[in-house]
C-alpha cells in the first residue's frame, strides 16, 4: 500500500471531513476522495459511511489501529538509524494534559542533555495510550487513569486536591468542607476532558450532583487568579501551594479520600525507547516531586 495514502487515510479519519482534511493536506478534494476509494478497493470493504456525515466505521477503525501502529513503527525505525549513525543527538516527544507541572524536571533535561531535541504535545489523557501504542509520542504523563493496556507505567506522586476560595469568602475560614456543601457555589474550573474537571464532575456525580460552573477556560495555570479576582471557587491541587507566584487564595480541605491528584508517567511496553526518551524518563522518575529538585 501507498504510504501516502495511508498518511491521508489516517488525516480523513482523525477529521471525518473531505473538505477540512483535504485542506489540511494541501491536496484537491477529488484527488483525495479518489485515494480513500482506491484504499477501499484495495482492502474490498468502505472505511466510512457516507450517509449524511462522514464517519469513520467499524472497519475503519480496526484498519486505522494498525496504519498508526505500523507508520509509527517506520518513524521509529528511522529516528533509531539517525541515532545509531550518529546523524543527531535524537529526539523525545512528551505529551501531557498540562506542562506546568514539567518544568523543573524539563530545565534540567535541557540543562543536562542541550543537544536533545524536545518535541512537547498537548494531548488529552483519554487519547494517550492510543497514541503510544501508535508510536505517535514517547512519553506521556497523566493526572488521571488512562487505559494501560500494552503500556508500562511508574507512579511520580500522589497529592491532596483542595478548594481555593477568594481570602474574603464566607468560607475563606473553613479547615474543610464536604463535597455536598459545595453544591450551591459557583466554580471556575478547566475545559471538559481535563484532569481537574473530570475530577470535579466525578466527586459532584457520586453524590448525584452538578457542579455549578461559571467559568471554565483553556488554561488551567489562570484558575487560581480567577478565583482570586472573585469569580468562584475550584480545586487547586497541593503542588500550586508551593508555588512562588501562587495567587492570594483561602486553601480549603476537601473531606473525601478521592480529592486526589495522581500524576503518572507511561509509555509502550513493546517500545524500543531512543536514547533520548530513555534520558527524559530517567529524568522525569528521578525528580523529587516533593521538593521541585533532582533526587
Amino acid at each position: 500500500m501507498d504510504l501516502n495514502a495511508l498518511t491521508q487515510f489516517l488525516v480523513v479519519a482523525r477529521l471525518e471531513h473531505l473538505s477540512r482534511a483535504a485542506d489540511e493536506l494541501r491536496v484537491a478534494q477529488p484527488s483525495l476522495s479518489r485515494t480513500i476509494a482506491r484504499l477501499e478497493g484495495e482492502l474490498g470493504t468502505p472505511l466510512f459511511d457516507r450517509a449524511g456525515r462522514l464517519r469513520l466505521n467499524d472497519a475503519g477503525k480496526l484498519f486505522r489501529g494498525y496504519v498508526e501502529r505500523s507508520l509509527g513503527e517506520l518513524d521509529a525505525g528511522r529516528r533509531a538509524v539517525a541515532e545509531a549513525t550518529k546523524e543527531g543527538f535524537g529526539t523525545v516527544r512528551l505529551a501531557s494534559e498540562t506542562f506546568l507541572t514539567l518544568t523543573g524536571p524539563l530545565t534540567a533535561f535541557k540543562r543536562d542533555h542541550p543537544a536533545v531535541e524536545v518535541e512537547l504535545l498537548w494531548k488529552p489523557a483519554e487519547e494517550m495510550g492510543r497514541h503510544l501504542r501508535a508510536h505517535d509520542v514517547d512519553l506521556c504523563v497523566a493526572s488521571q487513569p488512562i487505559a494501560s493496556e500494552g503500556l508500562e507505567a511508574v507512579q511520580l506522586f500522589d497529592e491532596a486536591v483542595w478548594v481555593a476560595t477568594p481570602r474574603d469568602h464566607p468560607l475563606a475560614d473553613r479547615t474543610s468542607m464536604r463535597i455536598d456543601e459545595l453544591a450551591d457555589q459557583p466554580f471556575v474550573t478547566a475545559r471538559k476532558g481535563h484532569w481537574m474537571r473530570r475530577l470535579l464532575d466525578r466527586l459532584f456525580a457520586a453524590r448525584n450532583l452538578t457542579p455549578k460552573i461559571v467559568c471554565e477556560g483553556d488554561e488551567p495555570g489562570a484558575i487560581a487568579d480567577l478565583i482570586s479576582a472573585g469569580l468562584g471557587i475550584g480545586l487547586i491541587p497541593a503542588i500550586a501551594r508551593r508555588a512562588v507566584t501562587r495567587a492570594p487564595v483561602a486553601w480549603i480541605a476537601v473531606d473525601d479520600p478521592d480529592c486526589r491528584r495522581t500524576l503518572t508517567l507511561f509509555w509502550g511496553a513493546d517500545s524500543q525507547l531512543s536514547n533520548a526518551a530513555r534520558l527524559m524518563r530517567s529524568t522525569i522518575t528521578s525528580w523529587d516531586w516533593g521538593t521541585d529538585e533532582p533526587r
